[in-house]
């Protein structure tokens, strides 16, 4: 099952290279990657990319559309 995000918009919009968000992250690439394709992930991973785009965990409603 797809999940919607904006982890791609938001990662753009700051002129932020994938391998700078998985950096400020401490994710691979490869997990970037396949989370901006909509692909499931662990909470602990939406929570590192949530903190990494500079929003609080409180805002994680703007970055993974309707997530827990």
């Amino acid at each position: 099952m797809k999940m919607k995000n904006n982890v791609k918009t938001i990662r753009e919009s700051r002129l932020m290279s994938k391998s700078e968000l998985a950096r400020k992250a401490a994710l691979s690439v490869l997990t970037v990657d396949r989370v901006e394709r909509g692909e499931e992930c662990r909470v602990e991973t939406m929570r590192k990319i949530i903190l990494a785009l500079g929003y609080s965990l409180e805002d994680k409603d703007k970055v993974f559309l309707g997530q827990e």
